[in-house]
């Protein structure tokens, strides 16, 4: 046995030269799979600016220093990767979507937070997706932040947290083709706030990101911090 049962963790063999090689491997999978983060569920290829102990989710078509590994968890050591394969009740918090998902066997499946889960990983789950825009000079501008592909929104709502300057007077928020979808008119000043609550929910099909526009002038700079209400669904997996 070389190996650790459930996490992999190699183990030291009789007589074995560079010991603190094996325990140091060891404690760097201990490190990252305890209380488990990953950064993201939708990279294929190892990012350019991962740090040590980061770890990743490898999605389809794993490619580069990933191939090969679509489905396993990436951990970044020492200017290389080491490899875990989750199990069945893993649960890890995704850190570009802030949201808890569970190991179900074959693929990683959303934690309700309120709704349904069935054995086989089938969800309902409302979900709000939290992110702050610093505004850039000028015109309107999409957020960094998308709402997630297939996410049926019932409301975006926002706050204010540094004071939006410029020339504008008032700004609205919306999405692409529609700039004022969540609200329009919308305040400058310290703690000004929008309740985009939608008349009847929409799905996004695809990732898409919030529109800020200004009215009457252009914008300067400022800070809005944004939340985004929706539900996420899950297909049943396979037994």
């Amino acid at each position: 046995m070389t190996e650790t049962a459930n996490l992999s963790l190699p183990l030291l063999q009789a007589a074995q030269a560079q010991k603190h090689v094996t325990v140091n491997e060891a404690l760097v999978k201990l490190d990252a799979l305890v209380q488990l983060r990953l950064q993201s569920l939708g990279l294929a290829a190892p990012p350019a600016d991962a740090h040590d102990g980061q770890a990743w989710g490898v999605a389809a078509g794993a490619s580069g220093d990933w191939a090969g590994q679509a489905g396993s968890i990436a951990i970044a050591d020492n200017g290389g990767w080491i490899f875990a394969e989750p199990l069945a009740g893993w649960r890890a918090w995704i850190v570009d979507t802030d949201s808890e998902m569970r190991h179900d066997g074959t693929r990683w499946v959303p934690v309700a937070t309120s709704g349904a889960v069935t054995p086989t990983g089938a969800a309902f789950a409302t979900r709000v997706v939290e992110f702050d825009h610093p505004i850039s000079a000028g015109g309107a501008q999409p957020t960094t932040q998308m709402i997630p592909s297939h996410a049926m929104v019932f409301a975006v709502t926002a706050r204010v947290i540094d004071p939006i300057t410029g020339t504008v007077q008032a700004w609205s928020l919306g999405s692409e083709g529609a700039p004022d979808r969540f609200g329009s008119g919308l305040g400058t000043g310290l703690n000004s706030y929008a309740l985009g609550v939608l008349g009847q929910p929409m799905t996004y099909y695809g990732p898409e990101p919030l529109v800020l526009t200004p009215l009457d002038g252009t914008f300067a700079g400022g800070k809005v911090r944004f939340a985004v209400h929706y539900a996420e669904f899950a297909p049943p997996g396979v037994v």
